[in-house]
């Protein structure tokens, strides 16, 4: 039972020296001196602020993506001396790692190991990859998780030829497209490389139904498992990256006025210090607001005005000197009212 034990445990391991070489290179060009300069620069401010959002769980969108970068920023400590070093740690890494990435992409095409580290020298000296990946950005991390898509795929394409559902045809099959969902959840233009991905996907299946070898019940196993992990899982994990945002953003923020007033009530100050204790359906004694939704040239508010109207015009006719009532296109204070009981 214990004749395991009477012989030595061994594992063999294949190293490519190529890859191990263009990691280190890379990690050594995208952090060497990664503190430098020690101020933040250029959009580092724009982003710094949201991951500031993120650290006092404030809400905010981004009008330019998806929360899921911002998230990984958020990674790093954000502090009042702000750390620069940490905050573009992520960055550097995902540059760093997009070296070795394009090596093995090209090897994964077929070519030599002379291309694939022509291809990969290329990403390593590259000024515009070297800048964007020492600075807190998102471009390093669309970047990898594009690459990381690709080659997952490929890695995938190449493993079908030899064990179909095996482990690592699962595995590599779902990595792309959670890949995909990451370089989409990052920035939107992640979603030509998950086009890509789909295109040569479909390309394969058309294949897949022509082959004569394989029995229908087979082709409908490869169609289903791409469908769910190309097509099923991607959305899935691009939801989450919303829930995951709106789930640690719990206090009112800036970007409040461009949801919904129900949404605003659910943020804890704000609009919800007027609502708090108030029920759901509106009553006599609510506060709510009056929004014309075919108002032009945009829809607006019933507001009520601090001003009145004068007691005569200069014309000569008069006016009922009442408070003057209208309809703004922002939210303000005085866009509310409270619903009374006329019989009290």
């Amino acid at each position: 039972m214990l004749g395991f034990l009477q012989r030595p445990v061994v594992v063999t391991a294949d190293i490519n020296l190529n890859v191990v070489a263009l990691t280190a290179v890379g990690l050594l060009s995208r952090l060497w001196q990664l503190a430098y300069p020690r101020a933040v620069v250029f959009d580092e401010v724009y982003y710094g602020q949201y991951i500031s959002f993120y650290m006092k769980r404030i809400f905010f969108l981004d009008g330019s993506g998806p929360p899921f970068g911002h998230m990984l920023l958020a990674l790093g400590e954000y502090s009042t001396n702000v750390p620069v070093w940490s905050l573009r740690l992520l960055p550097a890494l995902a540059g760093a790692l997009s070296v070795p990435m394009a090596y093995q992409i090209v090897w994964e095409l077929g070519f030599s190991h002379c291309a694939a580290v022509g291809a990969a020298l290329l990403i390593l000296i590259e000024n515009a990859l070297i800048t964007q990946s020492r600075l807190m950005l998102l471009e390093s991390a669309l970047i990898f998780f594009n690459l990381l898509a690709v080659l997952s795929y490929l890695k995938f394409s190449n493993s079908q030829k030899h064990g179909p559902f095996s482990p690592s045809w699962w595995f590599w099959l779902i990595l792309t497209g959670a890949a995909c969902a990451c370089a989409v959840g990052i920035k939107y233009v992640g979603v030509f490389t998950y086009l890509l991905v789909l295109g040569v996907a479909a390309v394969h299946a058309w294949h897949l139904i022509g082959d004569q070898t394989l029995s229908n019940v087979r082709v409908l196993c490869h169609l289903l498992a791409r469908a769910v992990a190309l097509l099923v899982i991607p959305v899935l994990v691009y939801l989450l990256f919303f829930y995951v945002h709106l789930l640690l953003l719990c206090r009112s923020g800036p970007h409040d006025h461009i949801m919904s007033s129900a949404f605003q009530a659910s943020l804890e100050g704000g609009l919800a210090r007027i609502t708090q204790g108030q029920p759901l359906e509106v009553a006599y004694g609510s506060q709510v607001t009056l929004k014309n939704v075919f108002g032009q040239p945009v829809p607006c508010w019933l507001h009520s005005h601090q001003s009145t109207y004068p007691v005569i015009y200069e014309n000569g006719r008069g006016s009922s000197h009442q408070q003057q009532v209208t309809c703004y296109p922002f939210k303000d204070v005085n866009n509310w009212w409270i619903v009374k009981d006329p019989g009290r």
